[in-house]
């Protein structure tokens, strides 16, 4: 899911994990001047009373109800159709944790953090706080099934798997594209300002969704064109976001199915945070469609999610479980999306760029292919990229995958 996409991303963001959610409140102090183990598991445990809590405004826009200034709970009752005393108490709880302030009794004001909930802004994290709420947070309430068996329990929960029950169901769909082209905002400047997109001629973003990460892409490069790939509704749904982002004379929206065919006609091609929505056979299946839609002299691009070894507190973990939870995938480490059986036999992987964005951790990696060709070398003729035999290192840690097709593996 390029956050899930098809983006794709189900479920990806730059909010707090778990355990920083419940950290928001460690400044109960003891005698001692420590919190005490009980409490930090009693905060642990009961941490998706804030999610619920966030869930409820977001769900009501509260948000976009005090864009405006303070009002009072009763006055977002009425607007809102719900019972006054319940939801301020909401609200209050929601002020003690910096979302929404109780500026006099009763009459609350906007935050930074609350007004990542209101809608339509460039930043806006609303429909992720509905998304991991509704169904994804009931799937949740089976994961010791997922833990057993090592299957899915939003199949168990819901009889369907994620994706199908999104095309059954247009509200939850429209809502995970939204909350998918949130968080891409969130991951754009990092991926265009990490990655050299100007010698290509045409990009093509597989699972693209509304195509917030090419239209960015595009913005940046005029001389590029475009094509937008994910399943024909969704990307139906994005002409009126191409129009928005003034790219749509040179981005062409393409409807279809990656694991049966990717458009062909790229030089350059993007899987934004797909590969983490699959399992390793259907995402070698992906990488190898890919593989046969590029020509011989394009490029691969993939952005992930790498998790980190040891114990270190990182959010890709939690939603490694998520994937677990939701989709029967993945979030992998280094080892594991570089071994030999993960991509195509003709491609090598190769580390390229770390990025930092937010909580989130990505790398990036170059995939060579294995086999001598007759044509130059990309790398070797354009300057300002990459050289194949280098690693370019960044401070920070987002990741992505090149892949080259006119190298002859080491």
């Amino acid at each position: 899911m390029a956050a899930l996409s098809r983006w794709g991303n189900a479920g990806i963001g730059t909010s707090p994990s778990p355990i920083q959610e419940v950290r928001m409140s460690e400044n109960v102090p003891t005698d001692a001047g420590a919190v005490q183990p009980p409490v930090t598991l009693l905060q642990m445990m009961t941490g998706y009373w804030i999610s619920q809590a966030l869930y409820v405004a977001a769900k009501l826009g509260v948000a976009d109800l005090l864009a405006d200034g303070p009002r009072t709970a009763q006055a977002l009752a009425a607007a809102t159709q719900t019972d006054a005393p319940s939801l301020q108490r909401v609200l209050r709880a929601l002020a003690s944790v910096g979302v929404f302030t109780e500026v006099h009794t009763g009459i609350f004001a906007l935050t930074p953090l609350a007004a990542l909930l209101r809608t339509g802004t460039s930043d806006s994290m609303r429909a992720l706080a509905i998304m991991y709420a509704e169904e994804q947070y009931r799937a949740w309430g089976d994961i010791l099934h997922s833990v057993q068996t090592g299957k899915t329990a939003f199949e168990k929960q819901f009889g369907t798997s994620y994706f199908e029950y999104l095309a059954q169901h247009p509200e939850a769909d429209r809502v995970f594209n939204e909350a998918m082209t949130g968080y891409t905002t969130q991951l754009v400047g990092a991926v265009v300002d990490a990655y050299d997109f100007s010698p290509f001629k045409t990009i093509v973003d597989v699972g693209g969704s509304y195509g917030t990460l090419l239209a960015a892409i595009l913005r940046n490069h005029p001389v590029a064109r475009g094509i937008l790939f994910d399943q024909p509704h969704v990307v139906a749904a994005a002409r009126e976001q191409l129009a928005a982002a003034g790219v749509a004379e040179r981005c062409k929206p393409v409807g279809g199915d990656f694991f049966v065919e990717v458009p062909a006609g790229g030089d350059a091609y993007v899987l934004a945070q797909i590969l983490h929505d699959w399992d390793d056979e259907r995402s070698v299946a992906l990488l190898r469609q890919c593989r046969r839609a590029m020509p011989a002299h394009g490029k691969l691009l993939v952005v992930e999610l790498v998790l980190p070894s040891g114990e270190e507190p990182f959010f890709g973990k939690w939603l490694d479980l998520h994937m677990l939870v939701l989709l029967g995938a993945r979030e992998r480490t280094a080892p594991e999306y570089t071994r030999r059986s993960f991509a195509p036999p003709d491609l090598r992987w190769g580390e390229l760029f770390p990025r930092p964005l937010g909580q989130v951790s990505l790398k990036a990696y170059q995939v060579e292919t294995r086999r001598a060709t007759t044509q130059p070398s990309f790398f070797s003729s354009v300057s300002s990229a990459p050289r194949p035999n280098q690693v370019r290192r960044i401070d920070g840690n987002i990741a992505g995958v090149q892949a080259d097709h006119n190298r002859v593996a080491a």
